[in-house]
């Protein structure tokens, strides 16, 4: 009785509006980055650890509950497990080793650990342990402080936080000059440069970045996908402004993933993939170049 009190009053007392206000953000944090780092050896360990017992349906259900702190969040975090681990879960790609069923497993493991550290206010000690328990067991200590970007990680998150700017060019001059910049880059050696970015997927494939691709990627879409808070949602917009933004998607994510592999990809499919978007953004410039 007392336990089951002191939860609820646990439960009333801490209202978290935002990640940074998270009671358990460490914990939050050392999950959510060793997500693009898990590898495929880790995979059969973690869906052996996975367990399921009418106590552990409980506290899951509880984790995912309207109580929850952040549960649009956790959700979140779940869609963005499902689109890094796609490729395994449909198994038909040469370099997927594991097979997609024990994927489908593990990745219950990840989903509870995700949930249990966002939960952590409104579970019992017994209920966090039991789910946190088969990722502890592959990743006892949290062992990277963010997502890796490789190298060139300064750059690659400079390169993305670019992105937002072209999002609000509407309102943004700057911004709308620089998109219609690359656009017009869009149509230069399109065939070399889709050459070059299969190259660089395969450096990410052989030197076990993937996945961190997928990540950079699916980050730079959200940022260039952003909706201006003053136009408010947009309907039918026209198609030319659809073709332009996929143009100019395409060319800032093959940049930035060639960034991701920079490396281990040469350097002349580097430069090919990078330089028609860091020349127009003067921060981003190799030394080399004249301003």
């Amino acid at each position: 009785m007392a336990r089951a009190l002191g939860r609820q009053l646990a439960g009333r007392a801490t209202v978290v509006q935002r990640l940074e206000e998270h009671p358990n953000l460490d914990a939050i944090l050392g999950v959510l980055a060793q997500l693009a780092h898990i590898g495929d050896d880790d995979l059969p360990s973690l869906a052996e650890g996975w367990v399921n017992s009418p106590a552990i349906a409980q506290a899951r259900d509880r984790a995912l509950g309207p109580d929850s702190p952040l549960v649009i969040e956790v959700l979140a975090a779940f869609d963005a497990v499902s689109a890094l681990f796609a490729e395994d879960l449909l198994g038909q790609a040469s370099y997927v080793t594991v097979d997609p069923r024990v994927t489908t497993v593990a990745l219950k493991t990840v989903r509870d650990a995700v949930a249990a550290v966002y939960a952590r206010p409104v579970l019992s000690r017994g209920e966090y342990a039991a789910l946190l328990r088969p990722w502890l067991a592959v990743y006892p200590t949290a062992s990277v402080g963010e997502p890796d970007l490789g190298p060139q990680a300064h750059r690659v998150k400079a390169l993305l936080a670019t992105l937002p700017s072209l999002a609000f060019r509407c309102h943004d001059a700057s911004g709308r000059r620089l998109f219609d910049a690359l656009v017009d880059r869009s149509f230069v050696a399109e065939t070399e440069r889709a050459d070059a970015a299969a190259s660089a997927f395969q450096a990410a494939v052989l030197t076990s970045r993937r996945r961190m691709w997928t990540l950079v990627r699916r980050t730079g879409t959200e940022g260039l996908s952003r909706q201006c808070t003053a136009c408010g949602p947009v309907e039918g917009r026209h198609a030319d402004d659809d073709r332009e933004h996929a143009r100019v998607l395409a060319l800032c994510l093959d940049a930035a993933c060639a960034l991701l592999v920079a490396d281990a990809l040469p350097d002349t499919s580097t430069e090919l993939l990078t330089d028609p978007v860091l020349e127009l953004i003067p921060s981003q410039r190799r030394p080399d170049r004249s301003s």
